[in-house]
């Protein structure tokens, strides 16, 4: 088992924890990898999430037009150099 004692930081408005390289290499844990913190009665739980990437296809099977404002912007004004 590897074990650390580690610094609360601020970071921003929140608090962050650096976890030494010998942590990270034993928990299998990556650059730039999601994982979901939750506490579990008086326990700091960090755990991977699942990091798989849905294809274009898996996106469009759950896109719901009526959520996210139709399939084009909701606005006639240009918002840059594009011209219609």
């Amino acid at each position: 088992m590897v074990e650390a004692v580690v610094d609360i930081k601020q970071w921003g408005n929140n608090l962050g924890v650096r976890l030494p390289a010998a942590v990270a290499r034993e928990a299998n844990i990556r650059v730039d990898q999601r994982v979901r913190v939750s506490v579990e009665g008086d326990q700091l739980v960090i755990r991977p999430v699942d990091d798989s990437r849905f294809t274009l296809e898996q996106r469009l099977a759950v896109y719901d037009a009526k959520r996210h404002g139709g399939e084009r912007m909701a606005t006639k004004q240009t918002l840059g150099a594009e011209r219609w």
